[in-house]
């Protein structure tokens, strides 16, 4: 299982992805004892139509809170998330939580553009380069978020 502590934005968006799998799937849920564990959370949790377990939850608010950290010590930091926010207001504004946190809302495309590449569709120059600087923010803030957990 990915880990938080590896790469935390993998790890929210493996979580998201063993979600739909197990909604998917119910009855795979024996397979391992790992996703018997998720399934078992989701159900405590009542999330097994839709929501995201609270250690994704948990884990976005991490990252979210790091984020909002590097937005007021990091100038290049801020200047990436500047350059960002245009695609991810087109993102936000498509989806029916207009309101979401950027950081909710990188995770959220990558996984749109992961489920829509399973489906074999095509993925717009726009979209693939907004894209690509938000996996550049997410792997930055995870490596940030790695360093600031090895160091502690």
């Amino acid at each position: 299982m990915k880990t938080k502590r590896d790469n935390i934005a993998e790890y929210i968006l493996y979580l998201w992805q063993m979600e739909d799998y197990l909604r998917a799937f119910p009855n795979q849920s024996e397979a391992t004892q790992e996703l018997h564990e998720l399934s078992e959370m989701m159900h405590r949790e009542g999330i097994t139509d839709n929501g995201h377990l609270q250690l994704a939850r948990n884990a976005l608010s991490e990252l979210e809170e790091l984020h909002a950290q590097l937005l007021n010590e990091d100038a290049m930091y801020r200047a990436a998330v500047i350059r960002l926010q245009p695609g991810l207001n087109i993102l936000k504004a498509k989806t029916d939580r207009p309101t979401m946190s950027d950081i909710e809302a990188c995770l959220t495309l990558l996984y749109q553009i992961t489920l829509l590449r399973l489906q074999k569709k095509e993925i717009s120059a726009e979209t693939g380069n907004v894209q690509e600087q938000a996996t550049k923010l997410l792997q930055f803030l995870s490596k940030v978020y790695y360093d600031n957990k090895t160091t502690l």
